[in-house]
């Protein structure tokens, strides 16, 4: 009985997996293709897991309250976590945002939207949805975001210029996007911030304050998105060079 009940359990589990694995997919149409817009010329990190450590380092440090206090996250916005890896995020801004609000996580890797799926369920989280991206494109909805976050995940993205192209349709205007990172070269899982700047800027995004986060976190730099006037021409963008700031 033991053996069975096991059993039943194991293809319960694996039709829920099959289930979240078949509701998560891309939520718009793709924006433009990679090819329109230049490499980054500095080198770009392996994904290598999906968090950089443990939680309750993290929440000793309060790094999601810090985050979502200093990009003034309330009630009823919706954000989005890009990179949403394991969902420390995510499942700390749901409550944030409350019922009349939600957090649309966001990765390229499938496996991890679909763990998160299942943890958000366990943890009984409503207002949340998944959305699958592409390296050089998060296939959001546009107008849809109050604010972004990326956490300790620019340096993962393949195609820098493109994806911020492609991202700042789906932010509404006066929406903020915060990046944080580490002052540390990208092929050692960081990003310096004059960098981080120069490619942003390159795209049309304006810089709007930058913040030290407690402990090991890194910074935070707050961006707003370049409006469809002031977003450039994907054969206007010239890559930044890999030390800091330089072309």
């Amino acid at each position: 009985m033991m053996a069975l009940a096991r059993a039943v359990t194991l293809v319960v589990a694996l039709g829920a997996t099959c289930a979240y694995a078949s509701d998560i997919g891309y939520l718009a149409p793709p924006g433009l293709s990679a090819k329109n817009f230049p490499s980054p010329q500095r080198p770009v990190a392996q994904i290598v897991a999906p968090s950089r450590s443990t939680e309750e380092h993290r929440d000793s440090l309060d790094e999601s309250g810090e985050i979502a206090r200093l990009l003034e996250i309330k009630p009823g916005m919706t954000v989005g976590d890009i990179g949403a890896g394991s969902g420390y995020h995510t499942v700390r801004l749901s409550p944030r945002v409350g019922p009349t609000g939600s957090v649309i996580a966001e990765d390229v890797t499938r496996d991890y939207l679909v763990a998160l799926a299942r943890r958000t369920e366990r943890l009984k989280l409503t207002n949340v949805k998944f959305a699958l991206g592409e390296p050089h494109d998060p296939r959001l909805p546009a107008s849809v975001l109050d604010a972004a976050v990326l956490v300790h995940m620019y340096h993962e993205i393949t195609q820098p210029y493109a994806f911020l192209y492609n991202l700042a349709p789906a932010l509404k205007p006066g929406a903020r996007i915060g990046i944080v990172d580490l002052e540390r070269p990208t092929s050692e899982h960081g990003t310096p911030i004059e960098l981080l700047r120069c490619e942003l800027c390159a795209v049309g995004y304006r810089e709007m304050a930058t913040y030290q986060l407690a402990g090991d976190g890194g910074y935070l730099a707050v961006f707003s998105p370049p409006d469809e006037a002031s977003r450039k021409s994907p054969h206007d963008i010239v890559a930044c060079g890999d030390r800091a700031g330089t072309r």
